[in-house]
């Protein structure tokens, strides 16, 4: 098999990746990497010196690929399939890629720093930075709620990028910074992608880790 998946079920930005593949149906092989174990962690460093999964390699094409925005874009483009992740309009890919950052930097990196300084010694914890967080959440979920007054997906009609981005975000940030009660549309968004098959399954291969999400202390 051309295409191996470096990752980790119950990361989440590794579910950005695997939610691409499983919408395609895309062969490839999973090769799950913990980052605790030594040789598996120099192993992944050796493909991609940041040491961050997911990376995706492909020996039919001799390339490594890191980075779930560009896995995914690596996906749209060499392995095609019946969901397109950018469309082929201009204006309308420029958009789509937009609104992926916008779910990455202010929807995944507010939710990570909640959850990461729950990790974190009593004497090194963040409550400033925590509240800068929780404040961003809120801010995005509104505009959320606005965007997806409409029904449909992140970009409308069409399944895209930035539903790969949604999902995996919305879900531990409903952990987080609960929007269920508050955020109709966006709480209505979220039904949509846990029910969409391709969501559906890596939450249920991510289901026996969940026990290692940390709990607010």
């Amino acid at each position: 098999m051309s295409l191996t998946l470096h990752f980790h079920p119950l990361a989440s930005y590794c579910w950005k990746a695997l939610i691409a593949l499983y919408e395609n149906d895309t062969p490839f092989t999973p090769n799950l990497v913990d980052l605790g174990n030594l040789a598996e962690r120099a192993a992944l460093v050796k493909l991609w010196g940041v040491g961050k999964f997911p990376v995706l390699r492909d020996d039919a094409r001799n390339e490594t690929v890191p980075e779930s925005s560009i896995v995914v874009e690596y996906l749209d483009s060499h392995y095609r399939g019946r969901t397109r992740f950018i469309p082929d309009d201009p204006a309308r890919a420029l958009q789509t890629r937009l609104r992926d950052r916008f779910y990455d930097l202010y929807v995944h990196l507010p939710m990570q720093k909640i959850m990461l300084d729950r990790l974190r010694p009593a004497d090194k914890k963040d409550p400033q930075g925590v509240e800068e967080a929780r404040a961003q959440l809120q801010t995005s979920y509104a505009m959320i709620e606005q965007q997806t007054a409409n029904g449909g997906w992140a970009m409308g009609e069409n399944f895209s990028l930035a539903d790969c981005a949604a999902a995996p975000p919305l879900f531990y940030g409903s952990m987080v910074v609960p929007f269920e009660q508050t955020q109709k549309n966006l709480a209505a968004y979220f039904e949509r992608l846990k029910a969409r098959p391709s969501f559906a399954r890596v939450l249920k291969e991510a289901e026996p880790y969940f026990q290692m999400v940390p709990k607010e202390s």
